[in-house]
């Protein structure tokens, strides 16, 4: 139970607090408490779009992520996911000067399938069971007023034996051509009686859709086919403890440095700070084939599953080799320690030490994922 402390603002008269005042357990105390340490209140993790690990611009590929923790979803016409940058000073809140926004357009969408999504799945089913919630963003529209649907999915993975997905919508708002905070409010069902599956992946996924067609008209409370320009920012869903009101917006960290780690759990990127950056260090094996060790900055959420780069050579302090390809090794991979087996074209001498690293530029990477 918190300790409350008396509900007074002067103590200075000499007051004498009466049992009643002793006793009060939701004063001031209790305030500060849900002020001060708002952490882990929002449940999305880069709700402001401030990390963006992969230098993402722009995506029309459905199950891309683009700004860490977010991806699109798509089908039909074409659906583009966007990076914007906000003018200093344009930010939708003042006192937080946000640097970046997401942008999602819809065009040439007729199928009954038809969808434009952004989403985000939270680590485990079980967040959120049986309780209230409400979802808070701020949205701008490119012109009219189009809408903005919000569903709530809870997937058990069935594909492992897990119960069948539920979606339960939390409604649609119609937006304007000016930046507003809107929020809506939902009952997330208990997971009483579900089979959670055995992968690592069952989540809620958290989805704004900007157009869809029929097929999805219980998710998005008939938001039907739209063909738009929808602008989103300062996303949060945090339990509903008091009425229906939004709190003020807040990353699930509250710290830059906090947000960037929460997204590495799920997706890590090296990028070379100079033309020879060092990625990580090991040996070969063969002569097109060498076994490197990378090592993570946080403990991630599981052993990543696949690896993406770009310009990596491999050096034994006297020769270059091209990396043509990069792969996990699953059998020497864990949640803390990544190994990459990348190949050349030949030349590589068993046993022999090699350095991954950075082909004469500052663009290239090696990244790691273990997105849901």
């Amino acid at each position: 139970m918190a300790v409350g402390f008396p509900a007074k603002t002067n103590f200075a008269t000499g007051d004498v607090l009466t049992a009643t005042q002793m006793n009060d357990i939701t004063g001031t105390l209790n305030l500060l408490q849900s002020t001060l340490y708002p952490a882990g209140r929002n449940k999305i993790i880069n709700g402001d779009f401030n990390v963006n690990q992969r230098a993402f611009t722009s995506t029309t590929t459905s199950g891309t992520y683009g700004f860490d923790r977010f991806k699109l979803l798509a089908t039909d016409g074409t659906s583009t996911y966007s990076a914007q940058t906000f003018t200093p000073g344009d930010a939708p809140v003042a006192g937080y000067e946000a640097k970046n926004f997401a942008r999602l357009v819809s065009t040439g969408q007729t199928l009954t399938t038809a969808r434009t999504v952004l989403t985000q799945p939270i680590e485990s089913v079980r967040t959120f069971a049986n309780q209230s919630v409400i979802v808070s963003f701020w949205a701008k529209a490119g012109s009219g007023t189009p809408s903005v649907a919000v569903n709530i999915q809870q997937y058990f993975d069935p594909a492992t034996g897990g119960s069948a997905t539920v979606d339960t919508p939390a409604g649609k708002t119609a937006i304007t051509t000016s930046w507003v905070r809107y929020s809506l409010s939902v009952a997330i069902p208990s997971i009483s009686g579900k089979t959670i599956g055995t992968s690592t992946d069952p989540a809620v996924q958290v989805q704004f859709f900007t157009s869809a067609g029929s097929t999805y008209n219980t998710q998005t409370t008939t938001l039907g086919i739209q063909t738009t320009t929808i602008d989103l920012w300062g996303i949060q869903i945090e339990a509903a403890s008091t009425g229906s009101t939004a709190s003020p917006f807040q990353t699930a960290s509250g710290s830059i440095g906090g947000e960037l780690a929460l997204c590495q759990r799920y997706y890590y990127r090296i990028t070379a700070t100079g033309a020879y950056g060092h990625m990580g260090f090991g040996s070969a094996y063969s002569t097109t084939q060498a076994r490197i060790q990378v090592q993570a900055p946080v403990y991630m959420r599981t052993s990543p599953t696949s690896v993406d780069f770009s310009t990596l050579i491999l050096y034994d302090g006297n020769t270059t080799y091209a990396c043509t390809t990069c792969a996990i090794d699953t059998s020497q991979t864990s949640p803390r320690v990544s190994n990459v087996i990348p190949e050349v074209a030949s030349g590589l001498t068993a046993y022999r030490p090699y350095i991954l690293m950075a082909s004469n530029s500052t663009s290239a990477y090696i990244g790691f994922s273990a997105e849901l």
